[in-house]
């Protein structure tokens, strides 16, 4: 965008909260194997470096581990063992939901539903916070109209017959104030729900910065650029820095105003380490949204009206 080009980029204060970005490169065709799970989890917690006493955010990407980590604390263990005493990581996982059905007489738990989620997890094994992903990828993460479409032999793209479940939307997490500052708001737009201009931010409960988990892998070398553009957009519009982390690439810190501070590319393993970058100001557009461009499409027909008379005088 030009004027985030032009504009000089907000300075990073001193003490601001260190943040590492981890990149595993781990690639869709290998990414559900359960004989690789361990190395896959050996690859992300090598990257994200061994604890120390100053404090950081970590960022994992979406689906970084196949654990229900609500439900199994040796997994919520497993990570905390990675975690500084100060540090939070963020990881996408899922939240799965069962109903309990009966069969031959005998009561049984039966899958019936799931989030696409994002746990922060701090180094006591405890989840301090939950996102659930609201802009669903239909035939990825839901079959439309199942009843229909599944006896005709269709199904979902991922693994799994379960259709995944919307969450509320836009939200801000309170993180704890263990990076020496006031408690931070994380939001959180997973995967593609960061291209939906003017609906990735609590109005009500502004962020101080955007957390973009995806999976990129799905979208051959084309995709990653575009998915990143599109992040680089939310920035400048909202005035708010944007992190993303992917398996694959491209991984990212975007500031407020759509420079990128620092990035991993494609097939790529890495990680990334900065200091998070400064909000600014809510901008004209995180005040008015997408009713601008429409108002300025009103002017414009208007401002056509007595140029037309005026040629009809002629």
């Amino acid at each position: 965008p030009l004027w985030g080009n032009l504009s000089p980029a907000p300075p990073t204060p001193t003490g601001a909260p260190k943040i590492r970005v981890v990149q595993p490169n781990i690639g869709q065709d290998e990414k559900y194997s359960p004989e690789l799970e361990q190395a896959h989890f050996q690859t992300l917690a090598t990257l994200s470096g061994t604890p120390r006493p100053a404090p950081r955010l970590i960022f994992w990407p979406e689906a970084a581990i196949p654990a229900y980590l609500d439900m199994e604390p040796d997994w919520r263990a497993r990570l905390a063992a990675r975690l500084g005493p100060g540090d939070l990581l963020m990881t996408g996982a899922t939240k799965v939901y069962f109903k309990q059905v009966g069969k031959d007489g005998v009561p049984e738990n039966a899958l019936a539903g799931a989030n696409n989620s994002l746990f922060v997890v701090n180094a006591q094994a405890r989840l301090l916070g939950r996102y659930d992903k609201s802009h669903l990828v239909p035939y990825g993460e839901y079959l439309p109209m199942r009843q229909i479409l599944q006896p005709l032999g269709l199904s979902r793209l991922v693994p799994g017959a379960v259709d995944f479940w919307p969450g509320p939307g836009p939200q801000s997490l309170a993180l704890p104030a263990t990076l020496g500052r006031p408690p931070l708001r994380m939001g959180v737009q997973i995967c593609y729900e960061i291209i939906f201009s003017g609906q990735v931010v609590d109005e009500a409960n502004r962020p101080d910065f955007l957390f973009n988990p995806s999976n990129d892998a799905w979208f051959g070398s084309w995709g990653p650029v575009q998915h990143l553009a599109q992040a680089r957009l939310r920035a400048l519009e909202e005035g708010i820095p944007i992190i993303r982390s992917t398996p694959t690439g491209i991984s990212a810190v975007v500031d407020a105003r759509g420079h990128i501070l620092g990035s991993i590319g494609h097939h790529r393993a890495g990680f990334l380490d900065t200091a998070l970058p400064p909000a600014l100001p809510p901008t004209i557009f995180a005040r008015f949204g997408n009713l601008l461009p429409f108002a300025f499409a009103a002017l414009l027909v208007l401002a056509c009206i007595p140029l037309a008379r005026l040629r009809g005088s002629r």
